[in-house]
């Protein structure tokens, strides 16, 4: 199973990554021919996932769509842990001040409601670029890797092997990089990519709401479901969509979810020396 969902995701991330090469023509590339409006699906054209009512193709702007949502949620992620790790690792290394100052104000951050947070900051923030989106996201969520962090560095810091570095008389820097991190690795591995799971979803939600990335700049997974639920599914809408119109993205968007959810497990037990030893 983890083999399979990292297949699905390193499919995914390299469909994402490489939208440049795989869909040059861009994501605003309209065909006005009555004939390609709102088309199904069909192998004629290169319209292999359909059109919507601009005569745009849904495989290539789900895409770039794809590609959008990774960095967002890919570059998010890294930026997010690698300030919860460093605070983590100081408050649970160290202890004392730095864990009673540190600590406090994470939960304070970590405490607020993710999504409700970014509806308040995304409402002035329009129109919401890429970038913005990028770093409300890292500040936001970055304390919930410290916590986890912090966790399993309190209690790798009192093992015998960090003990013995110690009275060997090794730097705390180098007990930090040598002992105490690869032993935390795991549960960085996981915290990361849980993160990517929640950007992702938390990134779709709000802009389902109208939020988050202008469609106008850049589409996004979120922002492509929720244009097509504007512009109207159904009967009794002035523009009816055809359901390939937010099927595509919403396909991509839960293979996407539930491959990170499933890989991430598998990376914890790879990289847990203890379950590694069993």
């Amino acid at each position: 199973m983890t083999l399979a969902a990292l297949t699905i995701l390193v499919i995914l991330l390299a469909a994402g990554g490489f939208a440049h090469e795989l869909a040059p023509q861009g994501w605003n590339s309209i065909d006005l021919s009555p004939r390609w409006q709102n088309h199904p699906p069909a192998f004629a054209n290169g319209n292999v996932f359909g059109t919507d009512n601009l005569g745009r193709s849904i495989l290539v702007r789900t895409l770039w769509g794809l590609h959008f949502s990774e960095q967002v949620a890919v570059v998010g992620a890294l930026l997010a842990t690698t300030v919860g790790v460093m605070i983590g690792v100081l408050a649970g290394y160290y202890g004392g001040v730095s864990d009673s100052v540190l600590m406090p104000f994470a939960d304070l951050v970590g405490g607020f409601p993710v999504i409700i947070l970014m509806l308040i900051v995304f409402a002035f923030l329009r129109p919401v670029t890429i970038w913005d989106a990028t770093l409300v996201f890292a500040f936001s969520l970055w304390a919930l890797v410290a916590r986890v962090v912090r966790a399993k560095i309190a209690s790798i810091r009192s093992q015998e092997f960090v003990e013995a570095a110690r009275a060997l008389g090794a730097s705390d820097l180098r007990i930090i990089v040598r002992h105490v991190l690869p032993n935390a690795s795991g549960v960085i591995v996981v915290a990361l990519t849980s993160l990517v799971g929640q950007i992702v979803i938390i990134d779709a939600t709000v802009e389902f709401f109208g939020f988050g990335v202008d469609s106008s700049l850049r589409p996004t997974l979120g922002n492509l479901i929720a244009n097509a639920s504007a512009t109207g599914i159904g009967v009794f809408n002035e523009v009816s969509l055809g359901w390939w119109a937010w099927g595509t993205p919403a396909l991509v968007l839960v293979l996407l979810l539930v491959s990170i959810n499933l890989a991430g497990d598998g990376f914890e037990a790879a990289l847990d020396p203890r379950r590694r030893a069993a």
